[in-house]
């Protein structure tokens, strides 16, 4: 038997889920599009991930991580619920231990992090604009015509990257247009987009925090090429990509869930693979006990209520096992 740590990274626009052996191989991952049902989104990559295992491996430990951790945490049995910053550092490390600094660029966010000897020493989130994500560079990519996972290829071949206006999103596109009515080339164009990003990622993530080498990058937009060249043609160094860029923050959770075990031991929470054919549903109503108005959370399997969570006081919470697995 192969023991196996499953960890689970929920989005609002990516679900990533890996699967790793005790020397952090990754055994089976998933990448699938979360589309506003996160539920859903893990039960189609569970149902994934059971095609791609070997029969012999036995998932001891799960965690999760992301914009959904706790909601993932309650619907699989997670023995570990962990930040972003802390899976994505934990993953980083892995692959190249003496990284110093982390680049993550996701669908909706951004991430900046800087560790020292392997530890977090600094951090930076940008979850308010989407100029410099992901889905920003789809939304171009498609009015554009250009596939995704071209757009990389067209800036790489640009003479002369244009200068586009990328602080916001309106802007940005509106620069582009007008790019393409005074003739300047699509090359020249997604070159200056690409350039674009980096500088607001650098000025209003970083914001002036030292850069030190080695730097990885990691997220979904680090599958673009053109990314990853302006980033090292602004800051003059080489952006190292991980072999599996994608889901490290997946990776990320499985390590932590595997190193808990292995500290705590006892038995893992973890429901099984079994979770993608149950039907769970989410409801939500509004606390009117005080002024505070809370939102409160619940959550349904086969039309049981078996989790409730949301508010500042407590009142209402219901909380499995699995939403008091450490949390951060």
């Amino acid at each position: 038997m192969i023991e196996a740590y499953i960890g689970v990274d929920v989005g609002s626009v990516s679900t990533n889920i890996a699967v790793i052996n005790g020397d952090s191989e990754v055994l089976a991952s998933s990448y699938i599009r979360t589309h506003g049902r996160p539920i859903e989104a893990v039960q189609r990559g569970f149902r994934e991930i059971v095609g791609e295992m070997d029969d012999s491996a036995k998932i001891v430990a799960a965690g999760t991580t992301g914009s959904g951790r706790y909601l993932t945490g309650i619907l699989i049995g997670a023995d570990v619920v962990k930040n972003e910053i802390t899976a994505h550092a934990v993953a980083a490390t892995r692959e190249i231990p003496d990284v110093q600094t982390i680049f993550e660029i996701g669908g909706q966010d951004s991430k900046f992090v800087l560790l020292r000897h392997g530890v977090v020493t600094d951090f930076a989130m940008n979850t308010v604009c989407a100029a410099g994500t992901g889905s920003f560079l789809d939304q171009q990519a498609a009015r554009l015509g250009i596939p995704i996972e071209q757009f990389g290829d067209y800036a790489l071949k640009a003479r002369s990257p244009v200068r586009i206006a990328g602080r916001c999103t309106v802007f940005a596109e509106s620069d582009m247009i007008h790019k393409q009515q005074m003739g300047h080339s699509l090359e020249d164009i997604i070159a200056g987009l690409c350039e674009a990003m980096v500088r607001n990622y650098l000025n209003n993530v970083v914001k002036g925090k030292e850069i030190a080498s080695p730097v990885v990058f990691q997220g979904g937009v680090a599958a673009n090429i053109g990314i990853k060249a302006a980033f090292e043609k602004a800051l003059d160094m080489d952006i190292i990509v991980p072999e599996h860029y994608s889901i490290m923050g997946a990776i990320g959770a499985a390590m932590l869930a595997r190193e808990r075990m292995e500290r705590t031991g006892g038995q893992t929470r973890f429901k099984g693979f079994e979770t993608s054919e149950i039907e769970y549903k989410t409801l939500s109503f509004e606390c009117d006990g005080c002024s505070n108005r809370c939102e409160i959370i619940e959550m349904l399997m086969s039309g049981e209520m078996i989790a409730r969570w949301g508010g500042r006081c407590g009142k209402w919470e219901v909380l499995p096992e699995a939403k008091r697995a450490k949390a951060s």
